[in-house]
């Protein structure tokens, strides 16, 4: 068999063209071939020639085995690089440009505070706002003024009185809402603000202006001040009204944020009143947590992505467990009980707990009973 001497030369600048030249020794003829080559290419000849006998190793393998080939070809997948870049920063771990690996994002770092002291205490669970109801948890409250102030209204403007499954319906919701959305009293926005405006004043002259504080509200406040935890106060009450309350009780100076019926389009089970509490206190809603009385709280608040503890005071206990804590008075409560609410990386990050396989030996056959099988 003839030996051949085999010649590589590179054509022109372009770097993915080789020429090959092989040259025989029992024949004077030439014999010059072009073959391209993919860029990432070993351009000795020792390495081009390999290429060329595995290349017609996996033809005549393929002619072979067609089956076997076509199943190659289509479970190839193109291996994926999951090594770590060299920059990876675990805070970034949940961007859509980085990779999704452990721990998770944390929604409450905020790269722009540079102070890294103020980033940990963020991203600790001791890092919360609290957002309270007014009536039922801070103060007493009389569910049958209400009622009677919706009735004495309806008496007034000659409409017929609501049945009390509607005045059930209403409870949380602001006036102007409840008069067009469910009583459907009047859809004119005049004529709307005239009769919520006429109902709060029915509400005042009944209540007396006489406010008290529910036993357990001003200690558990007084603990929440002094761990430095921000308080907001949210009602669906006038401002003006709401002021006056909380100045008259002497706790304005505890809560930085107030959110009246003003502020905000619709009331309870809207979650807008907790989201712009959130929003003024500069905290994420996962951290905030809100404390109520009844199941309209729980639900506007876990539609707004926060935690809910429920006050029993004119609900029973049973009737609030949909809510992460459900309490009689709030100095039940401790910070150590609220900082385990506002750690959400713990509950949202819990891996699931495998189902345990059943025994599939078989068991002895009975000599009293008949197998089935």
């Amino acid at each position: 068999m003839a030996d051949a001497i085999g010649a590589v030369s590179l054509v022109g600048h372009r770097p993915s063209i080789v020429r090959i030249t092989v040259k025989n020794e029992l024949k004077t003829q030439k014999s010059q071939s072009i073959v391209r080559f993919p860029v990432k290419v070993d351009y000795s000849a020792k390495g081009v020639l390999s290429h060329l006998m595995m290349q017609s190793v996996k033809k005549n393998r393929m002619s072979v085995f067609p089956i076997r080939a076509l199943a190659m070809e289509l479970t190839k997948e193109k291996k994926k690089d999951d090594r770590l870049p060299k920059t990876w920063n675990y805070l970034d771990s949940g961007a859509d440009d980085k990779p999704s690996l452990w721990p998770p994002e944390n929604k409450a770092d905020k790269p722009s505070l540079h102070n890294p002291l103020l980033r940990q205490e963020r991203m600790g669970c001791g890092w919360l706002g609290a957002i309270f109801e007014w009536e039922g948890v801070l103060i007493e409250d009389n569910p049958d003024l209400d009622n009677q102030s919706w009735l004495t209204l309806a008496q007034e403007e000659g409409k017929s009185p609501p049945p009390a499954f509607m005045l059930r319906r209403v409870e949380g919701m602001k006036n102007e809402q409840a008069i067009s959305e469910v009583l459907c009293w009047s859809r004119d926005p005049v004529q709307v603000r005239r009769m919520a405006k006429r109902k709060e004043e029915i509400f005042k002259a009944l209540h007396g202006g006489v406010y008290r504080l529910r036993d357990g509200s001003q200690e558990f406040v007084n603990v929440l001040m002094n761990n430095k935890i921000p308080m907001a106060l949210v009602s669906t009450r006038p401002r003006e009204t709401l002021e006056n309350a909380v100045g008259s009780i002497g706790i304005r100076k505890f809560f930085s944020v107030i959110v009246a019926s003003e502020d905000v389009y619709r009331g309870k089970p809207d979650p807008e009143m907790f989201i712009y509490a959130a929003q003024l206190l500069d905290f994420i809603p996962e951290r905030c947590i809100v404390f109520g009385n009844s199941n309209q709280t729980i639900e506007a608040a876990h539609d707004g992505r926060m935690k809910c503890v429920a006050v029993a005071s004119k609900h029973p206990i049973y009737e609030l467990g949909a809510a992460e804590l459900v309490v009689r008075r709030l100095d039940e409560l401790s910070i150590i009980d609220l900082k385990k609410l506002a750690d959400t990386d713990l509950t949202e990050f819990e891996p699931e707990l495998e189902m345990e396989k059943e025994d599939e030996r078989e068991l002895p056959s009975s000599a009293v009973a008949v197998d089935d099988f």
